[in-house]
């Protein structure tokens, strides 16, 4: 043992960022023509991103002036309450939708019995009928287990059902939530929003039920109609603002309105802008607390987080679990009170046992293994997440005052303002999933070509509704997927593959994988003289071909070979890689398209397919 401290890289100078710079200059101009070097600020510019909805990722943090403050205290960024036991941190909250009572009661039991710690009940013709709700809950006691219910056809009739139920068992102190949303309802059927009820609702849960909050402010429509950070932050606030005005106009205070509020936010594999989000929630809904006057202590707002339904995909659903795990640890960092994990197979229909217990098991091990809940705001201070929270709540802040200038939420709905902003991000995101900038494991990137599909029991028909569309963003691939699925053979598009293994290898992968997003099959030669490639093609019966290998093999062989294989009657030859690669002055003579990173991939696979006669 010794008395002299432990001094890690304590015989290093402390850089600078101005150090840090000259290193990547170092890196970025290493191979490029003196007088061409890029200087500091194109640097920068090169390293830094921009996500869809405009928020900008620098590629260094550096210390702040931005205040870090603490947990439990006004803005609340840092979260609503202080750690004061190693418990778990958070509400383990399983969603219930499967309209088979005695099913969906035997699976709350079961949740109830092996971690979970709240129930969430979705009521609605396609989802447990209210009438049923006593029955699914017979065994449940509310006083232990809190009980939210949402519904998007009869919020009244589900909130109904639920004090009912609360009054039979005289657990007139029970926690739980009415689920009143009718911004949210809305946003999801396109009818113009029925505010009338909620003050009626949150009179009663004042009076008979004090522990049950009335209102639940939920953006998940949004995020399932695909709305970005910024604007999902904004429309919770302008939502909960124009609660609040509702109310106060029925007679009850901010003072007491405002802890019948409950914020239902998604959280996705972005884990940093999750994080950043509801930390920007917080403090964003504390200051509305200000300005109306609530007690320092009773602004911070309460978040129930559901990992994003729009992040799941159908094809290689065994990756939604690592989704899953993601999302439900950034919610966790961020402090939300109530975390939901969507089972890993949503996307195919109703949950069974199996994945169930993988989605509530998801939250134990982050919470009683890694011990995440132990630590209030374990993000808290760190650089990045400081500005990134700043820079999140700043943006949402101008797009509510925009809300609010333009009539308030109701009217941005009904006006089609809040549908135009989501249709701008979505449209940036599309673009960068199609290019697979923004990459989708199992889906967009390493297709699992032989997967078995997920046996899972079909969702009842939920009632056309005229609101925000909602898609996942797997759908665009999964219907390339689904229309090689249905045709008569398997569509193929042929590999060849010029020269030895050692210049092929590498873009016959890519390129064998690229093809297999769409479910296409790709027959390959390797090697051969120009005729021998065609002949092998012609046998195959190929349509389409793409030719794979290096530059110095395309010099000398991609346009011959792709005479051959056009007076065999190959209709379309492509080339992996880029035309300039071949030197020839002739090329678009004879090579019709590139496959290469970065490209449009679904644009890519539909026009092959429409190539090869595929049926739409």
């Amino acid at each position: 043992m010794t008395d002299t401290p432990l001094l890690l890289a304590g015989d290093f100078a402390t850089p600078s960022a101005a150090d840090w710079e000259v290193e990547v200059l170092k890196v970025l101009n290493r191979r490029r023509p003196e007088g061409t070097e890029l200087t500091v600020e194109q640097a920068m510019a090169r390293l830094r991103t921009t996500t869809a909805d405009g928020l900008r990722i620098e590629p260094l943090y550096t210390e702040s002036d931005i205040p870090l403050g603490h947990p439990g205290v006004m803005p609340f960024t840092r979260g609503t309450m202080t750690k004061t036991s190693p418990a778990t941190g958070w509400d383990v909250r399983q969603l219930h939708e499967d309209p088979d009572a005695a099913y969906t009661k035997a699976q709350i039991l079961a949740d109830l019995e092996r971690g979970a710690t709240s129930v969430w009940l979705r009521l609605g013709s396609d989802a447990i009928a209210p009438s049923d709700l006593a029955a699914v809950l017979d065994e449940v006691d509310p006083n232990l287990a809190p009980i939210s219910v949402s519904s998007v056809e009869d919020q009244v009739a589900a909130a109904k059902a639920l004090a009912d139920y609360l009054a039979a068992k005289g657990a007139h102190h029970a926690a739980g939530s009415f689920g009143l949303d009718a911004l949210g309802a809305a946003a999801r059927t396109g009818a113009a929003a029925d505010l009338g009820p909620q003050a009626e609702w949150v009179a009663k849960a004042l009076a008979e039920f004090p522990g049950v909050r009335a209102l639940t402010v939920d953006a998940l429509p949004y995020d399932d109609a695909g709305a970005g950070d910024i604007d999902q932050l904004a429309f919770a606030i302008a939502t909960g603002v124009a609660y609040l005005r509702d109310l106060e106009a029925a007679g009850i205070s901010p003072e007491k309105a405002f802890g019948q509020f409950a914020f239902r936010v998604s959280a996705n594999t972005d884990q940093f802008t999750t994080i950043a989000r509801l930390r920007a929630l917080r403090r964003l809904w504390a200051r509305v607390g200000e300005v109306s006057g609530v007690p320092a202590n009773a602004r911070g707002a309460v978040q129930h987080a559901v990992t994003s339904w729009r992040m799941i995909t159908r094809d290689d659903p065994w990756v939604n679990l690592l989704r899953g795990t993601i999302a439900t640890f950034a919610a966790a960092v961020g402090g939300a009170e109530i975390v939901t994990t969507l089972p890993f197979d949503t996307a195919w229909g109703l949950p069974n046992e199996v994945s169930r217990r993988l989605a509530r098991n998801t939250q134990l091990v982050a919470a009683e293994e890694s011990n995440i809940g132990r630590v209030a705001d374990p993000a808290g201070g760190s650089w990045y997440v400081e500005q990134l929270t700043d820079q999140l709540a700043n943006k949402a802040w101008a797009t509510f005052v925009e809300i609010e200038a333009a009539g308030g939420m109701a009217a941005a709905l009904s006006s089609g303002l809040v549908a135009d902003k989501i249709a701008g991000v979505s449209t940036e995101r599309a673009k960068r999933l199609s290019t697979r900038k923004l990459p989708l494991t199992g889906v967009s990137m390493f297709p699992k070509a032989d997967e078995e599909p997920v046996k899972a029991k079909p969702r009842p028909a939920a009632p056309a509704r005229a609101g925000l569309p909602a898609h996942r963003d797997a759908e665009v691939f999964e219907a390339l997927r689904d229309r090689a699925a249905a045709a008569p053979s398997k569509p193929e598009v042929f590999l060849a593959c010029l020269g030895a293994r050692r210049d092929f290898g590498g873009r016959e992968t890519f390129t064998a994988a690229l093809l297999g997003v769409g479910g296409i099959v790709t027959p390959s030669s390797e090697g051969g003289t120009p005729e021998e490639i065609a002949a092998k093609a012609s046998a195959a019966g190929a349509k389409f071909v793409i030719l794979c290998s290096s530059a110095k093999i395309y010099a000398d062989q991609a346009v011959p070979v792709a005479r051959a294989l056009k007076a065999a009657g190959v209709g379309t030859v492509y080339i992996a890689g880029r035309k300039k690669e071949t030197g020839a002055a002739d090329v678009d003579d004879v090579i019709d398209g590139e496959v290469f990173d970065g490209m449009d991939v679904v644009a890519f696979l539909g026009e092959a397919m429409d190539r090869m006669g595929v049926a739409k």
